[in-house]
């Protein structure tokens, strides 16, 4: 039985001693480190954004005249094409000038007679005043003389003052436009019975080229921007008018850019919006008075904008805004304030700065504060070339 035990033993003893020595010739294992993630990012740099504004507006002729008769009489003649153009002086309608050719005539024969009498007085009025210096007649006969002189004289330019009234009146027998530009529609029609400035015009004359846009900007927008230029956040547009280009209803960008002429100097109080007024050129005739247009009007440049790619900002469950960049080779999450968009990217106003490597491709597939590895993306494949509105 002892020897039993003792083989027992030995044989465990020897079992131990072979594990023990596999153990000791067992070489070191050291698992691979993971690869770093490969993210895409743009180095931010400044760069000149302007800043537009997009108003509603309306468009008016650059000058407007309705023709109404200065005269009343029978309409003889309409002498225009409805929708054609027509120059300033062109006669548009005649009056039956015939009373008034009568009036005229009279007037004439009125003022010649006056002419005669006047001459007669004056020769009479020198003969006395030659008599008078040898006491040939009275004082009183020369005084009575020299009174009627003048009362000649009186009635010779009262009959010049009615004979100029009815020329004019014939005149205004030919109803003229006192503009070029367009003809609308006649109202009346030959034979009609017209009135000296009556209420209804006979027809207007719209001055089309070019052409006035009436927009309304918010009090509290040109505060705004009042206060940014004041802050030297942002340089006026140029030194000239403000350009503005014009949006027409069918969204197709109008041609030809205009300038603002005019800022209201109060504020509506029904409409808290202040009025602009801006020219247009209209050489094609494209635009008609009353259209309705959206007019992007240039006010402001900021020399050093930052502009990002949209896809590269999210928003955290508080609804803050944020993006990644790498710094010191490491993942970095900062949170950013956005001013408004511009085509497909943001413009920052907070938050960023000049150089900083913005996390643009491959995001989703990193952890704040893991190192990563970068590959610099042609900032022109995000760009937009568009301007900043404010609706």
């Amino acid at each position: 039985m002892q020897t039993r035990k003792h083989n027992n033993r030995l044989t465990l003893a020897m079992a131990l001693t072979a594990s023990l020595t596999l153990a000791g010739c067992k070489p070191n294992f050291t698992p691979p480190e993971k690869p770093q993630a490969e993210v895409g990012i743009v180095t931010l740099q400044e760069q000149t954004q302007r800043l537009t504004s997009e108003l509603p507006g309306r468009t008016k002729a650059w000058m407007s005249a309705e023709i109404r008769p200065q005269v009343s009489g029978i309409l003889q003649q309409r002498l225009f094409t409805e929708g054609a153009q027509v120059k300033a002086g062109e006669v548009l309608y005649k009056i039956d000038p015939a009373p008034y050719q009568a009036a005229y005539d009279q007037a004439r024969a009125s003022t010649a007679q006056a002419r005669a009498t006047l001459s007669a007085a004056q020769l009479k009025a020198k003969r006395y005043a030659s008599l008078i210096q040898i006491d040939a007649i009275s004082q009183q006969d020369n005084e009575d003389v020299q009174s009627a002189l003048q009362n000649a004289q009186a009635s010779y330019q009262a009959a010049q003052a009615e004979q100029e009234s009815a020329k004019i009146d014939l005149t205004y027998t030919a109803i003229k436009s006192p503009i070029s530009g367009r003809v609308e529609t006649s109202t009346v029609t030959p034979g009609a019975l017209v009135t000296a400035n009556q209420d209804s015009a006979l027809t207007t004359v719209q001055q089309l080229d070019p052409l006035y846009v009436d927009v309304t900007q918010s009090s509290a927008e040109l505060l705004r921007l009042k206060r940014q230029l004041a802050a030297g956040q942002l340089s006026k547009s140029g030194d000239n008018a403000a350009r503005i280009t014009l949006l027409l209803e069918d969204g197709s960008e109008y041609a030809h850019p205009g300038s603002l002429q005019f800022s209201g100097a109060s504020v509506s109080e029904g409409t808290g919006s202040v009025s602009l007024r801006a020219v247009v050129p209209n050489p094609d005739g494209l635009l008609l008075p009353g259209m309705y247009v959206r007019a992007v009007l240039e006010e402001a440049v900021d020399e050093k904008a930052l502009l990002v790619p949209q896809q590269a900002v999210n928003r955290s469950n508080n609804g803050n805004t944020y993006v990644l960049l790498v710094v010191d080779g490491k993942v970095e999450q900062r949170e950013v304030s956005i001013a408004r968009s511009v085509g497909n990217q943001w413009w920052i106003s907070a938050g960023l700065s000049r150089g900083d490597q913005l996390i643009v491709e491959g995001g989703q597939k990193v952890r704040v504060g893991e190192t990563v590895s970068t590959v610099s993306l042609d900032p022109a494949q995000f760009a937009s070339t568009a301007t900043v509105t404010n609706q």
